[in-house]
């Protein structure tokens, strides 16, 4: 199969390694000792490190440029970017810019409704304007023809951009039946690879990966298990009541609220999600969320057995 972009992940997943992603929180201010510090702590422990996009629209330092700050400390990024705040051109304009600073694989998103940013501690920006100029699976579209040097006018570009390019899939979200349907049409738009929507309740995802197989979607893409490591009921019941897409079962939430000691009950259940979705057929890899506790995710993984990461030969 021709490379896409020629990145670490996608050499890692062609290998047949099992793939290993993990998300780096950009901070809320310029501070770039911050993403350096975080670069240091999960070195080597990922084969790429998402750069999230102003998630749960709270304003922080630009995916591009803590993309940029993990290349420049050895760690290869994988830049998200959303719909919610940018047209077309500017989209264009920012993937043209990454592309030009050695950015390789980008995620592309939606983005969280900007009266998330007003749920949590912050006041956040409810009142911003979005703009979806373009949805998720058009940004693919985009993607794919930067790669082949055209603009989404079809204008031609002097060189190509080309990314490995990723998508999300929540299989559990209403209405359940037609969320494979959904992940085809990424898959059509040109994905690459998929992380998934956090798992917790491994039967049901598995069932639906299964339809994916059954439609051959898992022999034309990557699909990486979201898990997001839990450090107390409270927030296991938050994702299932909060988070479209987001099924915890009741006796997750009860052995966290019996645990003597939550923070590590909660890595043990990470570890055991792990686990339980490596074996499932055509899950190529996992894709780790500690939010704001980025420090458990090496002992998470070590745990897993899945150190070291594979040695590539890159200049192949």
């Amino acid at each position: 199969m021709t490379e896409r972009a020629g990145s670490r992940l996608e050499r890692v997943l062609a290998a047949g390694h099992f793939a290993v992603t993990v998300e780096v929180g950009p901070p809320r201010g310029p501070n770039a000792a911050a993403v350096r510090r975080k670069a240091e702590l999960l070195s080597g422990v990922a084969d790429a490190y998402n750069v999230t996009d102003n998630q749960t629209a709270v304003v922080r330092m630009s995916s591009i440029a803590g993309a940029r700050l993990l290349l420049e400390a050895g760690l290869e990024p994988v830049m998200q970017m959303t719909v919610r705040d940018r047209n077309r051109i500017a989209l264009q304009s920012d993937l043209l810019g990454a592309s030009a600073l050695g950015i390789k694989n980008c995620l592309c998103l939606s983005g969280d409704h900007q009266q998330a940013s007003a749920s949590g501690k912050l006041n956040g920006h409810p009142g911003a304007k979005h703009v979806y100029d373009v949805d998720s699976i058009q940004l693919l579209a985009i993607l794919k023809g930067l790669g082949e040097q055209v603009q989404e006018s079809g204008d031609p570009i002097a060189e190509p951009a080309r990314f490995f390019i990723g998508a999300a899939w929540s299989p559990l979200a209403p209405p359940e039946a037609f969320r494979v349907l959904r992940l085809a049409k990424k898959v059509a738009a040109g994905a690459d690879f998929i992380q998934t929507q956090a798992v917790y309740d491994v039967p049901r995802f598995a069932a639906q990966v299964a339809k994916a197989r059954e439609m051959g979607l898992c022999d034309q893409i990557a699909i990486l298990a979201g898990i997001i490591v839990p450090r107390s009921a409270r927030m296991l019941q938050y994702l299932n009541e909060k988070v479209p897409g987001v099924e915890v079962p009741e006796e997750l939430i009860r052995r966290l609220r019996a645990a003597v000691n939550p923070a590590s009950e909660g890595k043990m259940i990470a570890q055991e999600l792990i686990e339980a979705v490596r074996v499932i057929p055509g899950i190529r890899g996992v894709h780790l969320q500690a939010i704001e506790n980025e420090e458990v995710l090496p002992e998470i993984i070590s745990a897993a057995e899945l150190l070291p990461r594979p040695v590539l030969n890159i200049g192949a």
